[in-house]
Order: structure tokens, then C-alpha cells, then sequence
């Protein structure tokens, strides 16, 4: 009965924290992926609103949209855009996971058909401080390619300072 009452706390929270209001009655399947996911996005929103806090981001919250709804990859990086955070369906996306790719930059996902025009505009805006909206192509772990589209904007403290920049993310056809 233990096993219950964890996976009731751990939905509890995750449920408050969300805009979803009701769960599943056929969520106790034998894999146990729905409750799997749940900890994972909860987990992954807890790693989120504690980078905004300890950075004090001047930031409209928008990950439960963006991330639950959306169900769209959100990737963070420093000023010198190092990634420090990338949500775990990034895995599901390209392959890669968190422990793969933090502390470096997102030019790992970069290759040879890589439009290198996207990627100068891409830059060009991160240079001005500005936010861009580009579909750039990107390689998954085993070396295939994918069409990946990506919202990203700088996030400044509330001294005016950029601290991170965040990017949302899908593959789009």
C-alpha cells in the first residue's frame, strides 16, 4: 500500500502544479509510463521554477503551457549559452539526455546540413539580445536528421542583466 500512497502524493503535487485536473482512471497500467511521465515533467518543472528563482528571472512563467500543454522541449543555456538544463523528452526528440549534453553548446545538434544562413540569423539575434523563431535541420544522437523548430529568447535578471537563454523546441515535419 506504500507504493499507492507515494504515487498519490506524487500526482497530488504535480496536478496542483499544472492546469490539468483530473487523472486517468486506467493511469495504474503495467509499464507504469503514465506514472513515469508524471514524475519526470514534475520533476522537470521543480529543476525549471528553481533555475528562475536562483537566477531571479524577470520572466513570464510560461512552462506549463509551453511544456506540459505544448508538450514541446525546453532547453536551457548560461550567457555563454552552455546548456545547464534540458527537459527529459529531449530524449524522445533526438537521443540524447541531460547527462549527455549539459555544458555544451547547442551546436551538438548541428551538421553538415545544417542551413548555415538559419544559424547565422540565430546568432545575430542572440548577439542583439533578441528573440528568434528559425526551423533549423539538427542531428538526433545516431546521426539522422530532423526538421527542429525552436523558440528561444534571452532571459534577464532583475537588474537587466541576461543570465540564461531559454529555447522551446519541436520536430516539426
Amino acid at each position: 500500500m506504500k507504493e499507492f500512497k507515494n504515487f498519490d502524493n506524487a500526482v497530488s503535487v504535480f496536478y496542483k502544479n499544472s492546469r490539468a485536473k483530473i487523472l486517468p482512471i486506467l493511469s495504474w497500467d503495467l509499464a507504469g509510463s503514465y506514472f513515469d511521465k508524471t514524475c519526470k515533467d514534475f520533476e522537470d518543472l521543480r529543476v525549471l521554477k528553481g533555475l528562475a528563482l536562483r537566477n531571479r528571472w524577470l520572466y513570464k512563467d510560461t512552462f506549463n503551457e509551453e511544456f506540459l500543454e505544448k508538450e514541446q522541449v525546453i532547453v536551457v543555456t548560461d550567457p555563454e549559452l552552455k546548456i545547464v538544463y534540458a527537459t527529459n523528452n529531449i530524449f524522445n526528440m533526438n537521443g540524447y539526455t541531460l547527462d549527455e549534453i549539459k555544458d555544451k553548446t547547442p551546436k551538438i545538434f548541428q551538421g553538415k546540413k545544417t542551413n548555415s544562413k538559419i544559424n547565422a540569423a540565430i546568432s545575430k539575434a542572440i548577439k542583439n539580445r533578441e528573440a528568434f523563431e528559425a526551423t533549423v535541420v539538427n542531428y538526433r544522437k545516431d546521426g539522422s536528421t530532423y526538421n527542429c523548430w525552436i523558440k528561444g529568447e534571452p532571459i534577464f535578471n532583475k537588474k537587466g542583466k541576461i543570465v540564461n537563454f531559454i529555447a522551446y523546441e519541436r520536430e516539426v515535419a
